[in-house]
This record gives C-alpha cells, structure tokens and sequence, in this order.
C-alpha cells in the first residue's frame, strides 16, 4: 500500500488568517470627546489647544505691559510711599540717585546726635561733680589741659565754662533731632513735588526769544520817522 503525500505552499488566505491568529489583538483608537474641552483615546486623556485662547492671552499680556517710555508717577500714591518709608516715593519715581543724599542725611544726623548726646551726659557729669564738695568725684578732670587744676580762685569759672559746654551739647543734640525730621519732611516733599512735575510742559514751545527791532514812534509818518533801534521779546507758549 503506497501513501502519497502532498506537500505545497499555504494559500494566500491561509497565511492571512495565521497571521491574524498568532498576532496580538489591535486596539482599537476611539476618540471621545470630554466636556472639559479635551479628548481622551482609550484612557488616554489628551488636552486640545485652543489657539484661539493663547492668542487672547498674548494680546492681553502684551496691552498690559509697562511703557516706561511714557510712564507718569503718581503724586498721591509717592506722597504715601514717602510717608510709610522715606526713599520709597524716590524709588517710586524713578529717582534713584536720590538715594544717597536722603539716607545720608538721616546717618548723619543720627551720628550727629548720638556723638553731642555722648558729649552731653559726660559734660553733665563733670558740672555736677565740680558743683559738689565731695573729694571723690573729680570725673571733670578728664577734662582738663595738661598741667591745668582747678583750685579754689579758678573753680567758679571752670564751673561756668562746664555748665556752658553742657549746655551747648544738649542744644546741638536737639538740633541734630529736627534737622533729621526736617530731612524726612525734604524727602516727602520732594517725592509728592517730582511726581507732580512729571506732566510740566517742557517742550520746545515754551521759549523765549530776543531779537533787535525798530521802533517807530509815528508809524502813519513814514517807516524813517522817530524810528529808535531796540530790543523785542517773545515768549512763546
């Protein structure tokens, strides 16, 4: 008994559906659509750009952005800021080298006032020492030239000359007080002052002019009649 075998090439059909078995299933991609104004594919959840949007955004960002250009402060709110801390209404201006001349000021007249308070309490001191008679307390002598005493013909002027000094110590220590607050007062003044001349014209418009020209004393005699050379002004504005 003889047995055949047939051996041939698969059909094209038949190596379709092998393939169709052996590979993985394909998902399939269904957009849906979110009422969130985004799209989700199977679980996926992507965002949809609405160009219309940004361009809303840019525009926006654009129109409220600064011109320094043609910027003008504000007189109340530089007022306030001066007020509230002293320099600010500079900064607010646009003032900055402004600065230095405030806060030295205000360093120099701390320094100033703590230096004579110094002087003042030491002065204070020595006069109620020499104005005692207690041996003991002699802080005045500090004082003192060198070789120079005090004794009982030259002590009623040495305790004029201390109370004297005193004196003008605790003056100037008060003077460097209100020339401190009067450096505060200069700084919202001139805050509130700069803002408020931001908008002066300055423009080439208002000019003065200065030119020679005849005078005529007799205009109806001739143009040569009583003429007088002179000056003419011109403003302009």
């Amino acid at each position: 008994m003889a047995t055949t075998l047939l051996m041939g090439a698969p059909s094209a059909h038949a190596q379709t559906d092998s393939v169709a078995a052996n590979a993985p299933a394909h998902r399939s991609l269904k957009p849906i659509a979110l009422a969130d104004d985004s799209v989700r594919i199977d679980g996926e959840q992507l965002l949809a750009v609405d160009t219309t949007a940004l361009s809303v955004i840019d525009s926006a960002s654009v129109r409220h952005k600064r011109n320094w250009s043609t910027w003008r402060p504000s007189p109340k709110r530089a007022l306030w800021m001066a007020l509230v801390l002293p320099g600010a209404g500079q900064i607010y201006n646009r003032k900055y080298w402004k600065l230095p001349i405030i806060y030295g000021g205000f360093v120099g007249c701390a320094y100033a006032m703590r230096w004579n308070n110094m002087m003042y309490r030491d002065y204070s001191q020595a006069y109620l020492d020499i104005m005692d008679n207690d041996p003991t307390t002699e802080s005045y002598n500090q004082f003192l030239h060198l070789g120079t005493q005090i004794t009982e013909a030259n002590k009623a002027r040495w305790q004029e000359i201390f109370r004297k000094r005193k004196d003008r110590y605790r003056r100037w220590r008060d003077m460097s007080f209100f020339v401190m607050v009067g450096v505060y007062a200069f700084s919202v003044i001139d805050a509130y002052v700069d803002a408020s001349l931001s908008e002066f014209d300055i423009s080439p418009d208002l000019s003065l002019n200065i030119a020679p020209a005849v005078l005529n004393a007799n205009p109806s005699q001739g143009p040569l009649s009583h003429a007088a050379i002179g000056l003419q002004c011109s403003l302009s504005f």
